[in-house]
């Protein structure tokens, strides 16, 4: 069939918008699911809140592989059948659940530091899925699992309060919690007066 000049420039005008509608579809669906569920970019968290921003792993956790497996058991809600991380974050830290932080980014989780992972286990996230945990598990029971979660993005590291930053773990294992303030070597006691 012929089509006139008019009919023709209208043809060609629906199936320009046709074709626009179906690139800018396929562009839409390519940047949805391209992050990964619920990740989004790569932006730093909120700082730690004043009540967790001095609170960090305790002294010699970053290397205590038992502390690690005890992690481990937490995670995956042997220890606690009231908590069990992997039913949303997975069993190896890939997300089984829309919008479950995944824990093997790390570049995404290097911009946690261990009071921030602590106050987000503790507190939950606002505006998401992530519940807070703090009335289920110990403060220590808290601390295992940030030790136990970083070794999906982060194995082999540890928080190095100082330099703000995740380390080789080792050497913030071998640094003590807090220095102790230093105090002058006491002088020796004179000796008591003979005869008194």
């Amino acid at each position: 069939m012929w089509l006139g000049k008019k009919e023709h420039g209208m043809e060609m005008k629906q199936m320009k918008v046709a074709r626009l509608a179906m690139v800018l579809g396929m562009g839409l669906s390519m940047v949805a699911c391209g992050g990964g569920e619920g990740e989004g970019p790569v932006v730093p968290p909120p700082p730690a809140p004043a009540e967790y921003a001095d609170k960090h792993m305790p002294a010699g956790w970053w290397g205590d592989a038992a502390k690690v497996e005890e992690g481990r058991k937490l995670f995956i809600g042997d220890t606690n059948p009231d908590v069990n991380c992997a039913s949303c974050h997975g069993k190896d830290g890939k997300p089984v659940k829309a919008g479950a932080r995944d824990f093997r980014k790390g570049d995404r989780m290097s911009l946690y530091s261990d009071s921030v992972w602590f106050w987000r286990i503790s507190e939950g996230v606002p505006n998401t899925k992530m519940k807070a945990w703090k009335s289920k598990l110990s403060e220590e029971d808290r601390w295992k699992l940030v030790l136990f979660e970083r070794n999906f993005g982060l194995a082999g590291k540890g928080w190095d309060v100082d330099k703000k930053s995740w380390v080789d773990a080792a050497s913030v294992s071998a640094a003590p919690a807090a220095t102790p303030a230093a105090t002058p070597a006491a002088a020796p006691a004179a000796p008591a007066p003979a005869g008194k």
